[in-house]
């Protein structure tokens, strides 16, 4: 118990220390790639600027993003657009945006994050129907990194509870990932015991007793696998775990369990931030660009499961399309999952106070 205690505290500080950093720098993409600080205004001469404040996992993916839309918007517009990225655990990302972050746009880990600024009144109602596919232009799923050889012959869900089995994953009160991670296991018990939720809780309670580290998020908990050598495996988003088996292919493989879950990372024009940047209609083709052939294509040779269908099957040799995915849906849509498991007091902060 002292020891959960102290990983208590250091989730904490952590996530002080992320919500801190993500409200006060940010970083963007000048036109040759380089990393630089914000503009000083949203719009000089023939020089737009924008922010877009995402999740962790996406920082290559929008990094060669942003060069493709603006040299897309260089041919329709003249003009040059300076990109500005922030990243970060989904949460912590959405609560900088509600503490001052200028985000025009949003690029989040889930729904609910969305809705946490929607609630602050900066994003009008609506927003979800805004763009198509529930304003999530590419998608992924959860699967497992594990270390090259597979010493624990780690194959699904159960093998994630056994004794000896160090587990990585981030934490849901900061990351959107983590709380798609939480969402696929638990639909796994749904099905294992069918439906009986003490069974339920005490195999989520096994899993999460078998959690070495808890990262703020996502990109976190793969350093803390793959760089610092923590654990026997990860419970990754799809992306996550290719790209770090494409970066060291003689060290890790990836495992596909045999259920997990539908992961719809969305999109939103921050309303209120846009409007007195006048951003708005830049915004919107920023995102609605998401949808747009090459940037499907892009999604998917970063690991995303692009929307488009057709786009989707040419990828077929990088993504399992054969796997059992539930969908949010399954948990009566995210305000309602957020209520039963995510919030203070509900179903995880019960089975990880145990």
């Amino acid at each position: 118990m002292r020891k959960k205690n102290i990983l208590k505290k250091g989730i904490i500080l952590g996530m002080s220390t992320m919500l801190l950093l993500g409200t006060m720098t940010g970083c963007g993409n000048s036109k040759d790639g380089s990393s630089q600080s914000g503009g000083s205004s949203k719009e000089e001469s023939d020089t737009v600027t924008l922010t877009n404040v995402s999740y962790d996992p996406t920082r290559e993916l929008y990094e060669q993003y942003n060069k493709i839309f603006a040299e897309h918007y260089k041919e329709t517009t003249g003009k040059t657009i300076e990109v500005t990225q922030s990243h970060g655990g989904s949460g912590s990302q959405a609560r900088s945006v509600v503490e001052g972050n200028e985000a025009d746009v949003v690029t989040l880990a889930l729904a609910h994050d969305i809705t946490m600024i929607e609630e602050a009144g900066l994003i009008e109602e609506g927003w979800l129907d805004e763009f198509k596919g529930n304003s999530s232009p590419y998608t992924s799923t959860i699967t497992f990194l594990v270390r090259k050889g597979n010493e624990k012959d780690i194959h699904d869900w159960d093998d994630l509870v056994k004794p000896g089995v160090g587990v990585i994953t981030p934490d849901p009160k900061s990351s959107g990932g983590a709380c798609w991670n939480f969402l696929a296991a638990w639909y796994y018990a749904d099905k294992k015991f069918s439906s009986d939720e003490t069974q339920m809780k005490d195999f989520m309670s096994k899993l999460y007793d078998n959690v070495l580290v808890m990262d703020s998020g996502a990109r976190g908990a793969t350093t803390t696998f793959v760089e610092n050598g923590q654990g026997d495996v990860l419970i990754a988003w799809e992306n996550e775990a290719l790209l770090s088996v494409a970066e060291y292919p003689d060290e890790y493989e990836m495992i596909t369990p045999s259920i997990s879950i539908k992961a719809e990372p969305s999109v939103a024009i921050v309303d209120e931030n846009a409007d007195k940047n006048g951003t708005q209609e830049v915004a919107k083709e920023y995102l609605e660009y998401l949808y747009s052939d090459d940037a499907q294509k892009l999604a998917g040779e970063n690991y995303y499961r692009p929307s488009n269908k057709k786009i989707l099957k040419t990828f077929s040799d990088t993504f399992d399309l054969s796997v059992d995915l539930c969908t949010i849906d399954d948990f009566g849509g995210w305000n309602q999952a957020y209520k039963d498991f995510f919030e203070d007091d509900a179903i995880f902060d019960e089975i990880y106070n145990q």
